[in-house]
This record gives structure tokens, C-alpha cells and sequence, in this order.
């Protein structure tokens, strides 16, 4: 069974949204330590490398064409269908 907000305990650090030290800052220090976690984040991604980027594209693009091929068919045998049928 999950807790609802009237059983939970609350967490130590009062949560990442809960009202306390973040808004009682003032704007620029809140504003400063958003670029300093967004940048803290960027340095944790792992950046594709160049050829798995194109190699990742190919497969997208290619993807999305054998969708488009296969919508395109099934749209032109219903439209004949439709047609058969109420022409």
C-alpha cells in the first residue's frame, strides 16, 4: 500500500519542493544556484560520440520512412477500399 501525504513522514531535508531555505532566498542566489545544478548535471551526461550520432540518426531517419511506407500503403488500400464500397 503507498503512503498518502497525511501518513508520510516527512524527509530530513524537507524534500526538493517543500517551502523552507529556497524561497526564502533572495531571486539571484535562487537563479545562480539553478545554473550551477543545471551545469552540474550536463557534466554527468555521456555525450554520444560523432559516429554513434550519425549511426543513431540513420536508424531514426530510416525508421521513420519504413513508418511512413507502411501508413502510405494501408491510407492507398483503404481509400480503394472506401471507394469499392461507397463509389
Amino acid at each position: 500500500m503507498t503512503e498518502t501525504r497525511e501518513n508520510a513522514t516527512p524527509s530530513p531535508g524537507g524534500g526538493a519542493r517543500g517551502a523552507g531555505a529556497s524561497e526564502s532566498k533572495p531571486l539571484p542566489a535562487r537563479i545562480s544556484l539553478f545554473y550551477r545544478q543545471v551545469i552540474a548535471e550536463l557534466r554527468k551526461v555521456i555525450w554520444p560520440t560523432r559516429k554513434e550520432l550519425v549511426t543513431y540518426t540513420t536508424v531514426v531517419i530510416a525508421f521513420v520512412l519504413v513508418v511512413i511506407a507502411y501508413v502510405s500503403v494501408l491510407d492507398f488500400f483503404f481509400a480503394k477500399a472506401i471507394l469499392s464500397i461507397f463509389g
